[in-house]
This record gives C-alpha cells, structure tokens and sequence, in this order.
C-alpha cells in the first residue's frame, strides 16, 4: 500500500521551500518595478513564471502534509 502522506520532516523541508519561493518571487516582482534594463527584466519575468509553477508544484505536495508530528 503507497502512503501519500508526508513524513512530519518532509512537511517542514517543503513548508520552508515553499516560503524560500514566495520570497522569491514577492522580490523579483517588486525590482522589476525599479529597473529600467529591459534584458534584467525579461530575466526577473522568466524568474517570476517560474516561481509560480514551483509554489503551485509544492502547494499540491502541501496538501499531503502531516500538521502533527505525532502522527
């Protein structure tokens, strides 16, 4: 039988990336808004595009997460 939960370890590994890709993201949004080289930008946006499949990829992880390490 596969078990498709998360260990409680596992849990906060992807609590943390998850967090660590939200800051990420949150960062290159914001300096897009102050720079003014279009090639630095393109980077930021292909940064952020990233960003957004990596948090949705570990959200769907998140959802088979233990909240109690007990478990």
């Amino acid at each position: 039988m596969e078990n498709k939960t998360l260990a409680f370890h596992e849990t906060m590994d992807t609590h943390e990336i998850l967090n660590f890709k939200t800051v990420c993201l949150m960062k290159s949004k914001l300096m897009q808004g102050v720079c003014f080289d279009n090639e630095l930008k393109a980077l930021m946006e292909k940064d952020v595009q990233h960003s957004r499949a990596a948090i949705q990829e570990l959200k769907q992880l998140y959802t088979g997460a233990r909240t109690n390490p007990l478990q």
